[in-house]
């Protein structure tokens, strides 16, 4: 199984907790990088951040809902960006709204997942995205 390098941008503490709990149940061998909101995860993408590291994420898992830089604000410069727009972005939200919905799908991102992740539990409201998520995170 590949390595894999997952930036999770996401302002909640106990979502991190969950998410990392969930990445450790399925074995995967990953590297987690955490932003707590949209301006820092650029700055780790571009290697801005204040102990200059940059990083190339396999997997993005991203809250739509957060300080400084929301996910949506975030998916348009990423995608407007030539070496970051092939990333695979998963959003991961408490928003059932069509219109987040539909905006983040515009946006071109891979799935879309309603909080709480759980690995162990695929069901309708998230369209198999935690499925997909999964298998992209196991190839």
């Amino acid at each position: 199984m590949k390595h894999k390098t997952i930036l999770l941008v996401e302002d909640d503490y106990l979502d991190v907790t969950s998410v990392k709990r969930e990445l450790n149940k399925v074995d995967v061998p990953h590297t987690l990088y955490v932003a707590h909101n949209g301006v820092d995860a650029l700055a780790l993408l571009n290697g801005n951040s204040p102990d200059e590291t940059k990083i190339k994420p396999d997997v993005i898992i991203l809250d739509l809902n957060m300080p400084k830089m929301n996910g949506i604000e975030f998916l348009t410069i990423i995608k407007n960006y030539f070496s970051l727009k092939k990333i695979k972005v998963f959003v991961m939200t408490t928003s059932s709204e069509e219109y987040d919905r539909s905006t983040a799908e515009n946006l071109g991102i891979t799935g879309y997942i309603l909080k709480p992740i759980n690995f162990g539990k695929v069901n309708k409201t998230n369209d198999n995205s935690t499925l997909k998520l999964m298998e992209e995170l196991m190839s």
